[in-house]
């Protein structure tokens, strides 16, 4: 095998290598939660969301992730609708902090059966199921949340029946311009934006 390349080289691996990826995922805190992975123990005595960082996007790091759980813990606490919910852990905190009923959704299968398994995990009930935010019915709720690319929380906004939008997935210097809603506060971190609008 070796004889078919012109070039081949070997180098020795250090032990180890395979949980190296681990040291890049740290844990992060917003709106007064405690988010990490797994492998870390939490603080005792911190209100705590474990999520592992795998085949779902969100792990509680990204700036729009915890711009929203900011928000969230800022809000009067009700029904909560997580559109686009990734790996759950915005449902997650959202329960932690005192939401309920939640119900979760993403287009990706994938996505659904991590974010159950991040509810699970956490002992927190979120009900999440596989829908297109853009065209399937979306159940009423107090407050929206959506963490997703801003064409798509503009046309979600003109669709849900929700009181409180909770939305990012832009830069700072973006928002949503859907004329039904009034921006009543703001969070930026790190060049991304969040914010909460209120139903006209």
């Amino acid at each position: 095998m070796r004889g078919a390349f012109s070039d081949v080289s070997a180098e020795r691996v250090e032990p180890g290598w395979e949980d190296r990826w681990k040291e890049f995922h740290r844990p992060e805190t917003a709106g007064g939660l405690w988010i990490g992975p797994p492998w870390i123990e939490p603080p005792v005595g911190e209100n705590a969301v474990v999520v592992d960082p795998g085949r779902a996007f969100g792990t509680g790091a990204h700036p729009t992730t915890r711009a929203c759980i900011e928000l969230l813990a800022r809000l009067d606490r009700g029904s909560l609708l997580d559109a686009g919910c990734g790996s759950g852990v915005v449902s997650v905190a959202a329960a932690r902090l005192g939401f309920a009923p939640i119900v979760a959704v993403d287009v990706d299968e994938v996505a659904v059966e991590i974010a159950r398994e991040t509810a699970t995990a956490n002992g927190v009930a979120v009900n999440a199921f596989r829908a297109d935010v853009l065209v399937d019915e979306l159940p009423r709720a107090d407050v929206l949340v959506a963490n997703i690319e801003l064409a798509i929380v503009e046309q979600l906004l003109e669709r849900v029946a929700c009181s409180i939008a909770v939305t990012s997935g832009y830069l700072h210097s973006e928002m949503p311009t859907e004329r039904g809603w009034a921006r009543i506060d703001r969070v930026e971190l790190d060049g991304w934006a969040a914010d909460v609008l209120r139903a006209r």
